[in-house]
């Protein structure tokens, strides 16, 4: 699937999901753990409209975000322009940005499509810099049928799996399986786990 097609798509569900999309708080996971990391260079992938970037870069972190669509990344800006915080906001798929390592790297719920060549994994990991953290979250134990009536197909993208599976001996792994989320997410309020990996990379 080509980037202009993908983001073609998700610009379609961002549309159609205009009102029902809060302008929601930035991941609770996520804030722990910045939390204990000294702020450097971030990047958000797939950040939506943009919720863990403008808390990032409030934080002092020097953020970037990217994602496929268009109208997220509007709406992302204009939310961001209203915090007072400067993002530096792109459009494109990870594989295909040139992007320099940052100290943080974080994917909520990305939409990284597979490939014959593991690109989006790879590209993924070579996105956070020596020393540096790597969070992923994925929604745990998605119903494939509901998935598929909102027009996704989560056998389409990466999982929480191939990410850790994609990680060598170059990481300290923390996998946290199952995690609650103090609310529920989905247009359905079908999501109610996470799956959480934590990794830094060795220097």
């Amino acid at each position: 699937m080509t980037d202009s097609t993908l983001g073609a798509e998700w610009d379609e569900r961002y549309a159609s999901w205009a009102d029902q999309i809060p302008d929601d708080s930035p991941s609770a996971v996520m804030v722990e753990v910045a939390g204990s990391l000294t702020p450097g260079t971030a990047l958000d992938v797939g950040c939506g409209i943009g919720a863990n970037a403008i808390w990032l870069a409030a934080h002092g972190w020097d953020t970037t975000a990217l994602d496929v669509s268009q109208v997220a990344l509007d709406r992302a800006t204009a939310r961001g322009r209203h915090a007072g915080v400067d993002v530096r906001w792109l459009r494109g798929r990870l594989e295909d940005l040139a992007v320099a390592p940052s100290d943080f790297v974080v994917a909520h719920y990305p939409a990284l499509r597979h490939s014959p060549g593991n690109d989006a994994e790879r590209s993924l990991l070579a996105a956070v810099a020596p020393g540096g953290t790597l969070l992923v979250v994925h929604h745990a134990n998605v119903e494939l049928e509901l998935a598929k009536a909102h027009g996704f197909d989560p056998s389409d993208y990466v999982s929480h799996d191939d990410v850790v599976g994609a990680l060598g001996d170059e990481w300290d792994v923390a996998v946290e399986g199952r995690r609650p989320r103090d609310m529920p997410a989905g247009l359905d309020g079908q999501h109610t786990h996470d799956d959480v990996i934590v990794a830094r990379r060795r220097r």
